[in-house]
């Protein structure tokens, strides 16, 4: 009889392991199954770019609506002299992404914000870091050391983002590198690239109507802000206030622009946002010719704030002054 109820307590014993083992493994599935649910439910963290300009933190926008987009400098901004401010240098540290237009035109400031950010995904070389002009030609190309500003760059004219063209291309790359950097998010930066694509290329065919009665339209300038934009319309650059790039306007030399105005008979003299245009007032006054203060970006916090609208306003301003 002892060994019968040594027996029945023996098996009872095992049955409760049993039982217990069979709950301990039901709990952990149970825990699993929360877990899993949980990562499912939690959102796809979007990425953090970080743009030196603000057409490409416009441009970006559209191509990654989610994503957290800031821009170093604005459209009152020279982009080639900005400090490399304690909030700059903490945006970039965040960043999955830094998006820049290179040409050396943020040589000046950029490479101590990276030092300081010490954020291994943008650093030179890495797949976060994406210079946009190592993936179109530019124009107006120097020897390195022909002049002393900072203006001229050996790389050629950074302000590439003023031909539609060339936004065009540079659109697809942004959205390929984004796949790269973030490819869970893949088809969503395709539908959006394919979107703009479709938007853009209809505004092209609008402004090349503009294009064909600018061409061959004399124009004077104040620096090379618009060269990519006045070479896509066809107009003739007849006079520069600068007499060397990022070299302010002398009397002597404004002297030498009113005496070609009064030959060559341009429709107008522009200068950009940023630019003291003291020399651009003095030479409309004297020489009665219109004076077009234009954005040579677009302006993140007011009305022209996406590229589409900062090619409306320039063509129909330029148009404008015939």
């Amino acid at each position: 009889m002892l060994h019968m109820a040594s027996s029945y307590r023996a098996s009872k014993c095992t049955f409760a392991k049993e039982k217990a083992s069979k709950c301990s493994v039901a709990k952990a599935s149970k825990y699993l199954s929360a877990v899993l649910l949980l990562i499912v439910a939690l959102p796809v963290q979007a990425l953090t770019i970080f743009t030196c300009e603000p057409e490409w933190a416009a441009l970006s926008r559209q191509l990654a609506p989610e994503a957290k987009i800031y821009s170093a400098t604005h459209v009152y901004q020279d982009p080639h002299y900005i400090e490399a401010r304690p909030s700059l240098i903490a945006k970039l540290a965040k960043a999955d992404m830094a998006i820049c237009s290179g040409a050396s035109l943020e040589a000046g400031w950029l490479p101590a914000l990276q030092k300081r950010a010490s954020n291994r995904r943008v650093s030179d070389g890495s797949i976060g870091m994406l210079y946009l002009s190592e993936h179109v030609n530019t124009i107006e190309k120097h020897e390195k050391g022909f002049f002393s500003t900072e203006h001229v760059h050996p790389e050629g004219n950074p302000h590439f983002h003023l031909d539609p063209e060339r936004v065009a291309q540079l659109a697809r790359v942004i959205s390929e590198r984004m796949q790269q950097i973030d490819p869970e998010q893949k088809d969503q930066y395709v539908q959006s690239l394919q979107r703009w694509q479709s938007q853009w290329q209809s505004s092209i065919e609008g402004w090349q109507a503009i294009a064909e009665k600018l061409r061959s339209k004399p124009i004077v300038v104040q620096h090379s802000s618009f060269s990519y934009l006045l070479n896509w319309t066809g107009m003739k650059v007849v006079a520069d206030l600068e007499p060397n790039p990022g070299v302010p306007p002398t009397m002597t030399h404004l002297q030498g622009v009113v005496a070609t105005v009064k030959q060559q008979s341009p429709t107008a003299v522009v200068t950009n946002w940023y630019q003291n245009d003291k020399g651009a007032r003095w030479l409309s006054e004297e020489a009665h010719l219109t004076h077009l203060s234009l954005p040579a970006t677009v302006d993140l916090e007011g009305e022209i704030n996406d590229l589409t609208k900062l090619f409306d306003h320039l063509l129909v301003q330029l148009q404008g002054a015939n």
